[in-house]
């Protein structure tokens, strides 16, 4: 352990270090501190004015493994939270994979969104995130309310006002679009649930016809109305 004097800026810069005899400076910021072997003294702690800290070289180190000690701790939690991708072996696990699989699919379709066509004939598109659903129910509020112009924004294009008419075809089109997707995710879960081998379920996926068998009578109800329209796609099925 030596001691030495340091001398230092009014923002802790260590300007230099003496050990030894030294003559004590005048009109500049200084102290005294004991370096242990092999450690430097890096910068001085002015947070407390009247109590300046020396920082030395050792503690930089300790902080900096506390640091690398977090980042293992938090990327072994994170490790922990991502899902078993080993292959299925039984029936149940094949079941509970391809329910996974449609799930995500339906989120993926729904996020990605919809062509709606509005009142002068203009069609936009529209993302349907979690977010953005949350944003068109506020606007379906405001309708209520009686708000004639709304603001909002088709994707990658800038705000501007719709018409009442337009935004309660936007709301109506959207929520429609999302209810369709969800009541057809559920009837093939279903379905899923109630294949008996293997080969059924690999020959599931999302946007397959579900049997009849498996069709609530709620997508009954959205499968006629889209034959109604000549077979086009949900967004005009649901309007």
């Amino acid at each position: 352990m030596n001691t030495a004097l340091v001398i230092y800026d009014l923002t802790g810069k260590v300007l230099a270090v003496y050990f030894g005899e030294t003559e004590v400076p005048q009109g500049i910021p200084y102290m005294f501190v004991d370096i242990p072997e092999s450690e430097s003294v890096v910068s001085i702690d002015l947070s407390d004015p009247k109590n300046p800290k020396a920082i030395l070289s050792g503690e930089n180190k300790t902080d900096l493994t506390k640091i690398k000690e977090e980042l293992n701790r938090i990327t072994e939690k994170v490790d922990e939270n991502i899902p078993d991708t080993k292959t299925p072996e039984t029936l149940e696990e094949y079941k509970a994979a391809k329910k996974q699989e449609i799930s995500q699919a339906c989120e993926q379709t729904i996020y990605s969104g919809v062509d709606i066509e509005l009142s002068d004939g203009s069609a936009e598109h529209f993302s349907l995130t979690e977010h953005d659903q949350l944003n068109l129910f506020g606007k379906q509020v405001q309708l209520t309310a009686g708000v004639t112009e709304l603001e909002y924004h088709a994707d990658g294009q800038p705000c501007r006002y719709y018409s009442a008419k337009d935004m309660q075809i936007i709301t109506s089109t959207a929520m429609a679009y999302v209810s369709y997707h969800t009541t057809y995710c559920n009837a093939v879960n279903m379905w899923i649930a109630g294949c008996e081998t293997t080969d059924e379920i690999q020959q599931i996926y999302y946007g397959a016809d579900v049997p009849e068998t498996y069709q609530s009578d709620v997508l009954k109800a959205y499968l006629k109305a889209k034959e109604s329209v000549g077979g086009t796609d949900e967004s005009e099925a649901v309007r």
